[in-house]
């Protein structure tokens, strides 16, 4: 277990967002982006109601840097009525599909972290097509469908600049722990491109340091 130092402030937003982010996950989130946000900013693909965006932000507020957010907000395959993990507290009446945005813009809100996250509401693949800013820190939980991971392999950790760290969520080796695509279209694919190390592990997160190559290098 890794202990927390997000202020207890923070913390107790973070526990009360919706989300899907284990605690000693968020720990490690927060400690990595408290370490590389001085050196650039960071930015999260998959916000959902901003459960880690608490953590990072909090990181952004202590040392200074911002967070991007890049999300949809229409939620992901598994968010839409009749899977696991939808809510219907989060689908808009009057459309009749999932609306994340107000949530998440209230959680951060209610956080005192709006200085510091900066929400960009949009398809992570059309974002990532016109990206040119390196990135500190790119964390990715976006779709966890195999073409959604794809196109954010495709679109986004060859912005991490040299020393920065792709951070992966739902990581699992093993097929009866949970979904494959995180682990074998963005983790394997980015150790195979010869330009990320890993560094760190937690639970299902691995943390991925940019050893080889700079921002805007193509990777493999």
């Amino acid at each position: 277990m890794v202990p927390s130092d997000l202020p207890a402030d923070l913390l107790e937003h973070a526990r009360a967002a919706k989300g899907f982010m284990p605690e000693d996950e968020g720990a490690l989130l927060h400690r990595w982006a408290r370490q590389r946000l001085p050196h650039g900013p960071a930015l999260e693909v998959g916000t959902y109601c901003g459960k880690s965006a608490i953590w990072i932000g909090g990181a952004a507020r202590e040392v200074g840097g911002t967070v991007f957010t890049v999300d949809h907000h229409r939620g992901s395959e598994e968010n839409q009525a009749g899977w696991e993990h939808h809510d219907d507290t989060l689908v808009d009446p009057a459309l009749g599909v999932m609306d994340t945005l107000p949530t998440f813009r209230r959680t951060i809100a209610d956080a005192g972290l709006e200085e510091q996250v900066v929400a960009v509401v949009g398809r992570s693949e059309t974002v990532s097509r016109w990206w040119r800013t390196p990135l500190s820190l790119l964390f990715v939980d976006g779709g966890h469908g195999v073409e959604p991971a794809r196109a954010d392999f495709r679109g986004w950790p060859h912005w991490v600049m040299s020393g920065g760290v792709l951070v992966v969520h739902d990581v699992f080796p093993d097929p009866a722990d949970g979904g494959r695509p995180p682990y074998e279209d963005i983790y394997l694919p980015a150790l195979a491109s010869g330009a990320f190390t890993e560094v760190d592990v937690v639970g299902s997160m691995r943390v991925l340091r940019r050893t080889s190559g700079d921002a805007g290098d193509p990777l493999g």
